[in-house]
């Protein structure tokens, strides 16, 4: 198999692209600087927010992430990651517009959900993302339930996203976020989708349990590996 070259959207926010470009790295079963892929980045942080399009009739975030595709193709990338899920409500849009392949982060998170057996799953996620039912569906076409955090559990994931990892906080209480997983897992929960790509971040920097979590930022490093031709480490 050809090797082939990735591009990734990024700026949605920073944190997020870098943390999906180590990841790359960390999966990539190279023995030298030589052996790894070749990655353009455009980390474009002009892009608007995602949620607030999706819910309040902000500025459309796709002829922004369009540009960057155009730019990262017109660069050599062979195909495209795009490291936030909220922006997948519109990923029939940029995937039209965009001149080469993009993944979609959602849809390989639940099929990788699916093939684990896993049969009803909570989601942590912004407001957008949740309310544009964009992970519930692809969830849906897997054969897998999902149960999504309400009210003061599902604020204390949007301030895990917007007042921890966006605001650069260097701490960040916790306690919340911690009843929000666990009011998840009474539900029935067998795992939790990490479904905003702060959040896998924010867990690692504010030392939060990952033991049933699944990070989708993850689960995307390693398909992009496979398909940029190169073996998983």
């Amino acid at each position: 198999m050809s090797k082939k070259t990735v591009g990734i959207i990024g700026g949605m926010g920073p944190e997020a692209t870098l943390d999906l470009f180590g990841k790359l790295i960390r999966h990539t079963d190279a023995a030298c600087d030589a052996e790894h892929i070749r990655v353009y980045i455009d980390c474009h942080t002009g892009i608007p927010d995602r949620t607030r399009a999706i819910l309040a009739g902000g500025e459309s975030p796709v002829p922004y992430i369009a540009e960057s595709a155009q730019k990262l193709a017109a660069m050599g990338a062979d195909f495209l990651l795009l490291p936030c899920n909220t922006s997948h409500y519109f990923y029939e849009e940029i995937a039209a517009l965009s001149p080469v392949p993009v993944v979609n982060m959602i849809r390989t998170a639940a099929e990788a959900l699916a093939a684990e057996g896993v049969t009803r799953v909570g989601i942590l996620a912004t407001d957008g993302t949740l309310q544009a039912g964009v992970y519930q569906q692809e969830l849906k076409r897997c054969g897998v339930d999902a149960v999504c955090p309400e009210g003061d559990d599902q604020r204390a994931v949007m301030q895990l996203i917007y007042d921890g990892i966006k605001a650069n906080a260097p701490t960040f209480d916790t306690a919340p976020i911690e009843r929000a997983l666990e009011a998840l897992r009474r539900q029935g929960a067998q795992r939790i989708v990490l479904g905003c790509t702060e959040l896998p971040v924010a867990f690692v920097r504010y030392g939060i349990d990952t033991a049933d979590t699944v990070d989708a930022t993850d689960i995307l490093a390693k398909v992009a590996v496979q398909m940029a031709g190169y073996p998983v480490k």
